[in-house]
């Protein structure tokens, strides 16, 4: 056992140094104007929000139950460029809880943990050849809740992980748009909890702790914050999209995860995010209850967030 823990090693070298040169998931031009750091070629910047939303009821004839829920982000980036050398780093986390009636247990709204390091060579212009690191994961176990009231423990703190490293061509044509696309890319997943692995989740095979994969990959990201229009001046787009082929199984299966972000600033610290988060991996199997009998396949996941919080740019 104790050898599928040697590659996960590098992992908390990995998250300080991204706490050191990480970014925000909030819009990159957003955030470079917010600091400007004395190094040469570098510009840092980051985030910390929260959004809270709470529900009271005391003897209210229409019905209804108290709640309660939080969602915070923190998020770092440092981006260096000089001459033809560019490297992008950032770090995004965030996390969110709901409570809802009466007794119940804080339910778990947000989790993640994202790495991401990209250094490129500038080939041609708006060309770079490039080299991503990418690593995925959460901090806290995941339930699945049923109607009976039970649950059961679906995902937990490095269950999973995904760690991708690619070699690639980085399409820059604008400040707002990056595509790097990588014909040479490697991807690992973890599942270093024992239950879960036994129940080969996420794709392992029953009792192994990681699987491997060979492939294809495609990151698209456009970010933009200063729009012409007097009605979306306050305004903030981010669009973040992951496409990655397994060459060896399956290559038409399509393993797609699409993030996007929309916010409205109100004033220095208040704004109003809509964040949403598409994922389908036709490794995960998802069980649902249907005419009383579960059955786990492949299926479309989707969360949406929306609030109104307080931020802190820096």
């Amino acid at each position: 056992m104790k050898r599928y823990w040697k590659p996960l090693l590098v992992i908390p070298v990995m998250i300080i140094a991204g706490a050191v040169y990480g970014q925000v998931t909030e819009p990159e031009s957003t955030l470079k104007e917010q600091s400007t750091d004395s190094i040469p070629g570098w510009k840092t910047g980051g985030i910390v929000g929260f959004n809270v939303a709470q529900t009271a009821l005391i003897n209210w004839a229409a019905g209804g139950e108290n709640s309660f829920a939080v969602n915070g982000i923190f998020s770092v980036f440092a981006n260096y460029k000089k001459g033809k050398t560019t490297w992008d780093n950032s770090l995004d986390i965030g996390y969110g809880v709901l409570n809802q009636g009466e007794g119940s247990d804080y339910k778990k709204t947000d989790d993640k943990i994202d790495l991401l390091s990209k250094f490129g060579r500038e080939a041609y212009k708006n060309l770079y050849y490039a080299g991503l690191f990418n690593f995925k994961s959460q901090m806290t176990a995941g339930y699945n809740y049923k109607a009976d009231g039970t649950k059961s423990r679906i995902s937990d703190a490095f269950a999973p992980a995904y760690i991708i490293m690619a070699i690639g061509m980085d399409y820059k044509p604008s400040s707002y748009l990056s595509v790097f696309a990588a014909p040479v890319t490697g991807k690992v997943t973890f599942v270093m909890d024992d239950e879960l692995s036994n129940s080969g989740a996420f794709g392992v095979d029953p009792g192994d702790k990681s699987f491997s994969e060979f492939g294809g990959y495609v990151r698209f990201i456009f970010t933009k914050n200063d729009f012409d229009s007097e009605f979306l001046k306050n305004v903030s787009i981010t669009s973040k999209l992951d496409l990655f082929s397994n060459y060896l199984e399956n290559p038409q299966n399509i393993v797609v995860n699409w993030e996007n972000l929309i916010s409205l600033k109100i004033n220095k610290f208040l704004n109003v995010n809509f964040n949403t988060h598409l994922i389908y991996d036709d490794k995960i199997k998802i069980a649902k209850e249907v005419d009383g009998v579960e059955e786990s396949y492949p299926r479309v996941q989707f969360k949406e967030i929306f609030g109104l919080g307080i931020s802190y740019k820096f």
